[in-house]
């Protein structure tokens, strides 16, 4: 075997390769187990011959080492030249997201309130019977009062089934004039299905003071009623009963999407019931150490999330709680 024949060539092929994949080639073609130097260095008999072609093969990797090392540099070039960032131009736009359907509307009924001069009360997801039922004249026996229907923490300690206690205690805190509404999550043990779920959301409201009637309530709801489904809506009451309210009164507004002539979303009656509410029961009164003699007030209480799902045609309340943002980002 001519070594020097052997290197020059060898030594041209490495010059010569303009990728690493050509490199490649050349490498196994000339340091390869087949190749013809591999060939050589098994056959070998003698000192000399030996240590010949093994300087021989220490050239040529080296001279592979340091092609290869001016192609990955040369390709790192290419690169930034081609590929480069201008890092002083705007970066993608992060998309912004946006409040909960429920959020939402929680936000615009506390606004309709705060311009009827209403006060805002956050009250505990957490309270007592004596506050939660007692004080809202429900005796013992009441339904609402049952573990079936309600979730008992620790003796009379209870998760809240509706915001009415914020009532009794912002009542027990202050002679009237009272004006306030509660809006919060609060929890029933109820089986979800479309319509029911163990957490949802009210808004209470109350007004104490002195020459309420029923027209101020009439009056304040139908107000409501517009703001949440617009100016042409008319509200209609009918006898009911709740334990806090003498009158009591269930509330419908005329159907928002037919305008009253009947789909079926209001069941083609025209109307949809929305709300209960009434004349605060002159034993609450007495309760909270008002004298009814002297004041008189009103009641109301819904669902945000009834309102959410009339206003919007939602099919399922479970949907408000599954964060599918599909559903989410429509709103």
């Amino acid at each position: 075997m001519d070594v020097g024949s052997l290197e020059t060539e060898a030594q041209s092929a490495i010059a010569g390769a303009g990728s690493p994949t050509e490199l490649e080639e050349a490498r196994v073609r000339y340091l390869g187990r087949k190749s013809e130097l591999k060939q050589a260095l098994r056959q070998v008999r003698d000192r000399e011959s030996g240590m010949g072609l093994n300087a021989l093969r220490g050239r040529l990797e080296a001279a592979f080492m340091e092609r290869e090392r001016a192609l990955r540099a040369a390709e790192l070039e290419h690169v930034l030249a081609e590929e480069s960032v201008d890092v002083t131009l705007p970066g993608e736009p992060i998309p912004r997201g946006h409040y909960h359907l429920l959020t939402q509307i929680r936000r615009e009924v506390e606004d309709v309130f705060l311009g009827l001069g209403y006060e805002v009360v956050d009250g505990d997801e957490v309270e007592d019977t004596q506050h939660l039922f007692d004080a809202l004249n429900m005796p013992p026996g009441h339904v609402t009062r049952s573990p079936l229907h309600t979730l008992f923490l620790n003796g009379d300690i209870v998760l809240r089934t509706e915001t009415s206690a914020s009532q009794i205690r912002v009542m027990e805190s202050r002679e009237p004039p009272v004006y306030m509404v509660s809006l919060g999550r609060v929890y029933r043990r109820d089986t979800a299905d479309p319509t029911h779920f163990p957490i949802f959301h009210q808004v209470e409201g109350l007004a104490v003071d002195r020459g309420i009637t029923v027209a101020d309530l009439k009056g304040t709801l139908l107000h409501l009623a517009r703001a949440l489904f617009g100016e042409e809506r008319e509200v209609r009451f009918s006898t009911d009963f709740f334990p806090f309210t003498e009158p009591s009164l269930g509330m419908a507004v005329s159907c928002f999407l037919c305008d009253g002539a009947g789909c079926r979303t209001c069941k083609f009656t025209g109307w949809i019931e929305l709300l209960g509410s009434g004349l605060v029961d002159p034993n609450v009164l007495r309760n909270v150490g008002y004298d009814p003699e002297e004041v008189s007030g009103f009641a109301f209480g819904i669902g945000l999330e009834r309102i959410a799902m009339l206003r919007h045609g939602v099919p399922d309340i479970r949907m408000f709680w599954e964060n599918d943002l599909h559903f989410l980002r429509q709103f």
